[in-house]
């Protein structure tokens, strides 16, 4: 369950209701299921659903035929994802698609998207694979990280760290950096992919570590913050073979930050700021580039009035941009497409709450 996901969001939801735009679905998109995968390029979208209700989905657009998807899942298995998709994993010949509400980790083929096994974890969030037969899983509302076999599909155990909430993980020259979005927090743990023990402690400016990248330069980007509890939000360019801070950057008092992506050469940042108020003060998709010494103070591509992004994801080759709009997470969301400059390219419409893109085939 995304943050915002918990938080109550009454006031904007039903303006989104009322004033939201609705799109053409391009396929029956909930009943046919999807032509399996034959090495064209699709794009994934991770939609959590609401909180409770049970209607997460995994959609699908196919760029080349512009046709969409919107809940692959229910389609080829016959049977709900399960509550809050947060994200998904391909291991081998399968994804790992973690629905932290419903406490499991489901698998499904990467060419016929049916069900192969399911992976009981609490809350899992992210997984990271650290070999054919062994992968890390994180998990909120707690401190521990388990350790799963992708092959045999089953838990093969866990450890602890010194925080709550792990949350991004990043395998990097034999070592995992682990982000614990923990408001008490401003460390990022140093694992041992081997011993699962903590090599190096890196203190950070800003509280509650969440994601963390790797620019072409081979320094590392870590996003921090939680506005919905009062922790304002950080970036910190690092070095991650010494652990030392390069340069952080200050983000404005109330404004939200999520979802780090790269340009294909991975010289420029683009990040998602989040207004739950309706206004349009930093809300938006924004870049920058990594020698940047200030953080832009103008969105890339704005939100409107009572609007928020959610989901955001640049496409390899194309360098087009992909941006999702929950609409409130109270009915189907739309993902816009947009081409490097800006200018708009397409839209599509999704399941409830698109919050990552997976992109396969390229």
């Amino acid at each position: 369950m995304g943050r915002k996901n918990i938080k109550a969001l009454t006031g904007l939801a039903f303006l989104l209701a009322v004033f939201a735009v609705s799109c053409k679905d391009k396929t029956d998109c909930c009943t046919v299921p999807p032509p399996p995968a034959s090495g064209e390029r699709q794009v994934y979208v991770v939609c959590e659903g609401s909180m409770g209700n049970g209607n997460s989905a995994l959609s699908l657009y196919l760029p080349a035929k512009d046709s969409t998807y919107e809940d692959v899942f229910r389609a080829v298995n016959q049977q709900s994802l399960g509550d809050v998709f947060q994200s998904m994993t391909l291991i081998g010949d399968s994804y790992f698609l973690c629905v932290n509400n419903s406490d499991q980790v489901v698998v499904i083929g990467k060419d016929d998207r049916k069900v192969k096994g399911r992976i009981s974890i609490p809350k899992p969030r992210y997984v990271l694979p650290l070999s054919e037969n062994k992968a890390l899983v994180s998990t909120l509302f707690s401190d521990r990280i388990y350790t799963i076999d992708p092959k045999a599909m089953q838990v093969s155990g866990s450890f602890s760290i010194p925080a709550q909430n792990p949350e991004g993980m990043m395998l990097y020259s034999n070592r995992v950096f682990v982000c614990p979005w923990d408001t008490a927090s401003q460390e990022l743990f140093v694992i041992d992919p081997a011993t699962y023990h903590i090599r190096q402690t890196i203190r950070l400016e800003g509280r509650a570590p969440q994601e963390a990248t790797l620019d072409r330069e081979g320094r590392l980007w870590v996003l921090s913050g939680n506005a919905v509890k009062g922790k304002r939000a950080y970036l910190t360019r690092l070095d991650p073979d010494n652990g030392q801070v390069l340069k952080t950057y200050v983000f404005p008092n109330g404004a939200d930050a999520l979802r780090l992506e790269w340009n294909n050469t991975k010289d420029t940042l683009y990040f998602i700021e989040v207004n739950y108020d309706g206004g349009t003060q930093h809300n938006g998709i924004f870049r920058m580039g990594i020698h940047q010494q200030e953080l832009p103070a103008q969105p890339f591509i704005a939100a409107q009035a009572y609007q928020y992004f959610w989901a955001l994801g640049v496409e390899p080759g194309t360098g087009n941009i992909y941006v999702g709009d929950p609409r409130g997470f109270i009915q189907k969301g739309i993902v816009y497409v947009y081409r490097p400059d800006g200018s708009k390219l397409t839209q599509f419409t999704t399941g409830v709450g698109p919050g990552h893109f997976y992109f396969s085939g390229y």
